[in-house]
Formats: C-alpha cells, structure tokens, sequence
C-alpha cells in the first residue's frame, strides 16, 4: 500500500496507535482477535442459543434520525419488460414448470444496524509537522489517495475522475476477518433506564462491578439503552411515543474513559443506539477546532476501533441478565462490498 517513496505519516497523532500493528495495517485493534481468542469465545457457547443483533433493515420506519440516509428500496429485475416476480419460466420456453423470483434493492450502507469502517470519520491532521492540516485517517491514509470521492474538497472543491470509494481501510477489510469474537454486554439499560445519560468511566466501572462483568483483550463490548425497542415499537405504530434523545451512551469526550477503551484491548464496541456516543446538541464554538464526536475520533481515527450503531441488543442483554452471564459469543461480519465505508450487518449473539 505504501509504494516506499514517502511515509504516509512521520508525525503520530497523540494517543494513537498508528503504526503498532505494522505501516500498512488496515484492521487496526482487530488485529487482537487471534485464534486463541476465538476458542477463548467458543467457551461461551453453553446452551447453544442463538440471538439475533440485527434490526429489520428497513427500521426505524415511521421516524427519520439521519435525513440522508433512506431505507432500502426494493425492486425486481426485468426480463425484456416483464419483472421477474412470481415470473413463470414458461414464457421463456414450453414445458418448463419453474416460476422464479429476482429481486433487488438501493440501499444506504448505514441506514439500520450498522458498522463503520475505519473511513468514516478522519480528522483533519498535520501527518507531517508541516503545518498543513489534510484530511486523514486510520494509520495515516489519506483523502485523495486512499479513500477517494468525486470532488477534492481539500484543492477547491475541484471534480476527480474515479474510481471512487476506500481503496483502503474499506469495509471489506473488515469483513475479511469474519469478525467472531467474545461478546461482554453492558446493560446500561438496567441501570439508568432509558433516559439520555451519558455515561463516563467512573459510571461505567461501577456498572461493571455491580454485574461482574469484564472486558479484556480481544473483546467486542456491547452496549444496551433499549433504544432498540424504542425503534420497533415505532416499526409497525406510528403513533408510538418516541424521543430521538432518550437514551443513554458513553461520554466520548470524557478523558479517564478514553483512556480505559485503549488500555482494555477491546477491539470493537456495539451499542443499541443511534451513535454509540451520546451526541452533542450543539455545534463547536466558533473559533475553536476540535472532534466534534470524540469518541468516534478516539476510535477510529486513533485506534483502529470498529464501531457498530443499532444492534439489536435488547433480547440477548434480558437473557444474559436472569442467568447472571455477561459475556457470549459475538458473530457479526459486515457485508464484503469492496471500496465501502459502511455496511449493515446480520449480527448474532450465541449463548
């Protein structure tokens, strides 16, 4: 990926691991997810009960949290001018009894449960100690070069040719590891209610107490609000209650729990909420800079975190929680769509 004519990057953003895992690594903490750690994970499978992670991938329904992100469009394929649903393959040749449907469907990559690649959020950042800030990401690849859109936003807004999409730290990268792992849900839920609490390191550590729960090495750490089941219940009703505030999330910007997610070695963290993170309600003062989801910036700009919003998380945190377990079996690899910054996945928990 490095061609060895320049660095990418000669100056290491603070509290980063760039470059930990190797110049041209793309998994960043995945890299902790060994064969050990998966028969480590296995171990958790007693009951051989399988919980799904995902919502319906066209929920929420009935409410709109991102404006630019739409629910799936579903469509068929044509055969000459016919659609080819409940088509009969007669039409095509006597005799043949088949009757064939062929669908497909526009989707947006993190619509419903979601991952977010390592591309998702960059900062703008002086790789070099130039002073010119360029827009950067994981490890020190770079807009323009390694993920590339049509328009050059760091030169004038000028056109560029393609191919576009991450022609590194895409999805696929993470797709490839088949992500499987142990699983160890929080259950905020349980504790706070679904109420918007955000929720910092000493908080969390007293939560993970209180359940004996702990996260180690190689783990995915889940987090239940029961915001899950706040979006399905609006699914089929529209006239459910629903507040897009009201639920809990960590504190992103609190420095003690930054600290915590690098020194525990997790390598991924879920949530059943819009953002992992409770979101800001307002905007960075004026004249200041600054990441404004810090906890998006710490984890996958930094270290090489993969995060994961609206899971379904609800169903597997009740079973977990009457048989005093906390940890599982985590399953959930993203779709292995090259080039993509985002994907939504099937996840499942296994008990």
């Amino acid at each position: 990926m490095n061609d060895g004519v320049l660095p990418r990057w000669t100056v290491r953003p603070e509290g980063s691991n760039w470059g930990d895992f190797g110049p041209d690594d793309q998994l960043g903490r995945l890299n902790l997810v060994t064969p050990e750690r998966r028969r480590i994970a296995a171990q958790e499978v007693l009951e051989g009960i399988a919980f799904c992670l995902s919502l319906p991938l066209d929920c929420p329904r009935n409410i709109s949290l991102h404006p630019r992100r739409q629910p799936p469009e579903l469509g068929w394929f044509l055969r000459g001018t016919d659609p080819t649903l409940n088509y009969p393959m007669e039409r095509v040749q006597a005799g043949q009894d088949d009757v064939v449907c062929d669908d497909k469907a526009v989707i947006s990559l993190q619509y419903s449960t979601q991952w977010d690649a390592l591309c998702h959020i960059g900062m703008l950042y002086d790789a070099h100690g130039t002073g010119e800030r360029e827009a950067t990401y994981y490890n020190g690849f770079h807009a323009g070069e390694h993920v590339c859109g049509p328009i050059d936003y760091s030169h004038g807004g000028t056109s560029k040719d393609g191919p576009y999409g991450a022609h590194a730290l895409g999805i696929e990268t993470i797709a490839e590891t088949g992500l499987q792992t142990r699983g160890v849900m929080v259950d905020l839920h349980a504790h706070v209610g679904l109420e918007r609490v955000a929720v910092g390191y000493d908080q969390l550590m007293r939560i993970l107490d209180a359940d004996r729960a702990e996260v180690g090495p190689g783990d995915v750490l889940a987090l239940r609000t029961g915001f899950d089941r706040a979006l399905l219940a609006r699914y089929d009703n529209p006239a459910a209650p629903f507040d897009q505030q009201r639920c809990s999330g960590l504190d992103g910007g609190d420095p003690l729990l930054q600290r915590w997610i690098d020194e525990s070695g997790l390598v991924a963290i879920v949530s059943d909420n819009e953002a992992v993170e409770v979101l800001p309600t307002s905007h960075v003062a004026p004249g200041a800079h600054g990441p404004h989801i810090p906890l998006h910036n710490l984890c996958l700009f930094r270290l090489g975190i993969p995060l994961g919003e609206m899971f379904l998380l609800s169903d597997l945190a009740d079973w977990l929680r009457a048989h005093q377990r906390s940890r599982f079996l985590f399953t959930a690899p993203p779709l292995r769509l090259p080039r993509a910054v985002g994907s939504p996945v099937t996840g499942v928990g296994t008990v």
